[in-house]
């Protein structure tokens, strides 16, 4: 406990013995949802998982003659969501209607597709998946990094969430990266990817005929979210599995005068939606792009 909880304090929940089956082999790094209304309120990372009715009593005294909650885990993480049942059974293959108790593990292949789908990350796999030390970016560094499939995904929270370990993404810029992803299929490019790197996990990477693309989505299109993507692209940028062509900011409206020609001095693009819907690309000054391309990678 000491170890995973360094700090002394720890969230517990518990399960009694009717869930043990579904219990036994959840281990540190699961994810668990809690439902409830309809939608999955929250989730959470599992820290440490152990059986002691003792202290599940102490903690959830039990009603008279009823059972104990023996299996107690801590959380590592917790956070708001807001996923209808509709969105989960979609990707599980459940029928439309179908309930979920107070709480669900995710285990296995139907746990990675909702992970996916919903685009959660572990601070257990993330920790993993960039195990190598941060180094100066260069070709060496790209040892720390690792691609992974950009799916749409539906959890909501304000902005790119990275809280204490659990990573969790605003959904409003997913709904606006899976439209954009429907647009770039449409256009004939490749899939896009996310790739993890020390310095976290980009929203899209494009690689294909047309070059390499770093693309960093926001959920309005206001100064402050215009200088949140442009250093978040240049940051992620020397991490890039190859040396990119492009940065580009994605919003779902044009940003103001000045907060495009702030993109544009750092060589960086600007995709968004006009009044119509449609994706339009406010390109850089390409002598802009090509002195800049040096400064992203190194």
């Amino acid at each position: 406990m000491q170890t995973v909880h360094p700090d002394g304090t720890a969230c517990f929940w518990g399960a009694v013995p009717t869930h043990d089956t579904k219990m036994r082999d959840v281990v540190p790094g699961d994810i668990v949802f809690f439902t409830g209304q309809g939608r999955v309120r929250a989730v959470a990372e599992v820290g440490v998982i152990f059986r002691n009715a003792e202290l599940a009593d102490l903690l959830w005294p039990p009603e008279p003659g009823g059972p104990s909650w023996h299996t107690v885990y801590t959380l590592l993480d917790l956070v708001e969501a807001d996923i209808p049942y509709s969105e989960l059974n979609a990707v599980l293959g459940y029928r439309p209607h179908h309930n979920y108790p107070g709480q669900m593990v995710l285990r296995g292949d139907k746990a990675q597709s909702v992970l996916d789908e919903f685009m959660i990350t572990s601070g257990l796999f993330f920790s993993r998946a960039c195990a190598e030390p941060a180094r100066a970016p260069d070709t060496g560094s790209q040892e720390a990094v690792r691609r992974a499939a950009a799916e749409e995904m539906r959890t909501s929270k304000t902005s790119y969430r990275r809280t204490g370990r659990l990573i969790v993404v605003d959904r409003r810029e997913a709904r606006l990266v899976a439209a954009f992803k429907e647009h770039l299929a449409s256009c004939g490019r490749e899939p896009a990817d996310r790739f993890y790197c020390p310095s976290g996990v980009s929203d899209l990477y494009l690689e294909d005929v047309e070059g390499a693309e770093l693309i960093e989505a926001k959920s309005t299109a206001s100064h402050y979210c215009v200088r949140q993507a442009l250093g978040q692209l240049l940051d992620y940028a020397p991490y890039c599995p190859a040396p990119p062509d492009r940065l580009s900011a994605l919003l779902p409206a044009p940003p103001a005068r000045a907060d495009l020609a702030l993109l544009h001095r750092y060589g960086i693009d600007c995709v968004h939606r006009d009044t119509s819907g449609a994706f339009v690309r406010a390109e850089a000054p390409a002598e802009r792009r090509e002195l800049m391309r040096a400064v992203w990678s190194s």
